[in-house]
């Protein structure tokens, strides 16, 4: 049991932890709506269960843990993302202009509609982490995007530490893959031209960034996975420039997979 933890004290560190809490649930669900209830469920099951709490862990790991197994569940009633989703969107938005109206409606009108090239590899890289398993996701987004150590995810999910380390290798290994077989900005070969489409609707006068290329030519495909790992923990997916744009893409995108 906490020692001397109160429902107030109890809800003043969830109002704390709150904001990536949902930043967390919403890269494992992508669906806005769903991450704010998912999230009041988890305050909902700490008060409940506040006295289960053994100090096993710290009371963050211990929060992250209900929220996130939450979450688990009502992943595991969906279905995974195949890689070519984004070709999917891209199809239906293009057969309706009302999808690019409206793209273009958040682009000039809301606070978090720029786009940034940064901010779509964010979008690209949370779409290529819905095609692996559910807990090869979990694990690659709470390790890799939100820094949790090894032991406090295998807390978190219930499994040895050398099951999280296995899925993690593997998640890695399936995100590198992706990545560069689809990336036209990386392989000639590849079929997604999204973000130079997107720059050229956007942002017609600004020439797209190609750092992330300089940098890969020169670190390999595990070096650049490295990269825009980094880059993306600098991004919330809730509250950055471009967060009403990304979320309007992405809820065409899971419109045309029949994910809504």
């Amino acid at each position: 049991m906490i020692p001397s933890t109160t429902d107030n004290e109890i809800t003043k560190l969830y109002e704390e932890l709150l904001p990536e809490l949902k930043s967390i649930l919403y890269r494992f669900t992508c669906d806005r709506e769903v991450s704010n209830d998912l999230a009041q469920d988890t305050f909902i099951k700490v008060i409940e269960k506040q006295s289960q709490f053994k100090g096993q862990s710290t009371i963050k790991t211990w929060i992250f843990a209900i929220g996130t197994n939450l979450a688990i569940d009502w992943l595991k009633k969906r279905k995974r993302w195949k890689e070519t989703a984004q070709d999917d969107a891209k199809k239906l938005a293009e057969s309706d202009s009302n999808f690019r109206n409206e793209f273009l409606n958040i682009h000039q009108n809301s606070t978090t509609g720029a786009f940034e090239f940064k901010e779509h590899i964010n979008f690209c890289f949370t779409c290529i982490a819905k095609t692996l398993t559910v807990e090869q996701q979990v694990t690659l987004i709470l390790k890799d995007i939100y820094d949790f150590k090894i032991k406090e995810i295998a807390i978190i999910l219930g499994s040895p530490e050398g099951t999280i380390k296995h899925w993690l290798f593997t998640a890695r290994k399936t995100m590198t893959t992706i990545f560069d077989r689809r990336c036209a900005l990386i392989n000639k070969n590849g079929t997604c031209h999204q973000c130079t489409e997107l720059n050229g609707l956007f942002n017609p006068k600004q020439k797209i960034q190609e750092d992330i290329l300089i940098q890969s030519r020169h670190s390999g495909n595990k070096g650049l996975y490295s990269i825009r790992a980094t880059l993306i923990k600098s991004i919330d997916p809730l509250s950055s420039s471009g967060a009403d744009l990304e979320d309007g893409i992405m809820q065409v995108l899971r419109l045309a997979i029949a994910d809504k």
